[in-house]
């Protein structure tokens, strides 16, 4: 199908819509935030369930370990912060306290990436996704659009075990089908193509969407896959399509080192040899500017995706 939208809506009202309507379908589900509670969109959530809801400040290893305790007495708490504070501030906390035990803590993580923009470097963590997977047992999320952060929302709340989702402040085009079913660890063929595989997740799935288009106007059919869920890897949908296409593209707002291009590389050299380009930011902090910017700046947008496809293409046996 071909897709397309006509609004655009930041990922973090999706994830508090879907908060909103977890507060109501499930009397189990809380939630704790440090001090942001706006900027997560979680007010709704706060507002009509006061009882449930835990505003600790900020102080987020505190957070954490509240959110760890919360999950013995059945509770399935949703913590909710920066990226960067839900996870290299409070690393340690996540790992002794959720990760090694296998808590049933969600962990929901805004303003990840360089679309932050304008707050900088010290705000902008690109290594988020490395440092969760590295996590053994720890489910590993990153949504593209409004719709599919809701529905992600929802889909964790239904599944044991420790979850980081990661969404970001931008808006951006709202394209997938409020409809489609999230499933966790399946990946999503959005275009079937027999020339490159394009693998994206969060952000970087329009541009490859849009990619394509640019692609079929030089002849050339890319397949487009929405990896949402980067741990567990949907490895037979990665297989399966470079099988078919023999190269890939993987792109996301991530650095190079410990994202999802590094999962893919390493699933290729185990199982199927093909040639791989990445778009993703390499070894770089990010910097002040608007997202548009920093994404054009730092190689990440769809002319990007365009020229990556090219050169692997062009280095297929």
């Amino acid at each position: 199908m071909e897709y397309s939208y006509t609004e655009k809506k930041d990922t973090r009202s999706g994830f508090g819509a879907g908060l909103a309507q977890l507060g109501y379908e499930n009397p189990n589900v809380v939630a704790l935030c440090a001090d942001l509670t706006g900027s997560l969109k979680m007010n709704a959530f706060a507002d009509a369930h006061p009882g449930r809801f835990y505003q600790v400040g900020i102080a987020e290893a505190n957070m954490m370990g509240i959110a760890a305790g919360l999950t013995i007495g059945g509770k399935i708490p949703f913590t909710g912060t920066f990226a960067n504070f839900s996870t290299g501030r409070v690393y340690d906390q996540i790992r002794q306290s959720i990760a090694y035990s296998g808590k049933n803590v969600k962990i929901c993580a805004s303003h990840a990436g360089l679309t932050l923009g304008e707050d900088g470097a010290t705000h902008q963590i690109l290594e988020d996704i490395g440092l969760m997977k590295m996590l053994p047992g720890m489910t590993v999320i990153n949504p593209c659009d409004y719709n599919q952060t809701k529905a992600a929302t929802l889909a964790i709340a239904e599944y044991e075990g420790p979850v980081y989702l990661r969404f970001g402040r931008p808006k951006v085009p709202v394209f997938i089908p409020e409809d489609m079913t999230f499933e966790i660890g399946k990946a999503i063929v959005l275009k079937e193509g027999t020339d490159v595989s394009i693998i994206a997740t969060g952000h970087l799935v329009w541009e490859a969407l849009e990619a394509a288009k640019v692609l079929a106007e030089k002849g050339i059919n890319a397949e487009v896959i929405n990896i949402h869920t980067i741990k567990p890897l949907d490895e037979e949908a990665v297989l399966k399509s470079v099988a078919k296409t023999g190269c890939v593209v993987t792109a996301e707002e991530h650095q190079m080192n410990g994202g999802l291009g590094d999962s893919i590389a390493q699933l290729l050299t185990r199982k199927h040899l093909a040639p791989q380009e990445f778009i993703a930011v390499n070894d770089q902090f990010g910097e002040s500017g608007t997202p548009a910017q920093l994404m054009t700046k730092y190689g990440l947008d769809a002319s990007n995706v365009v020229e990556a496809a090219q050169k692997v293409i062009a280095r297929k046996g």
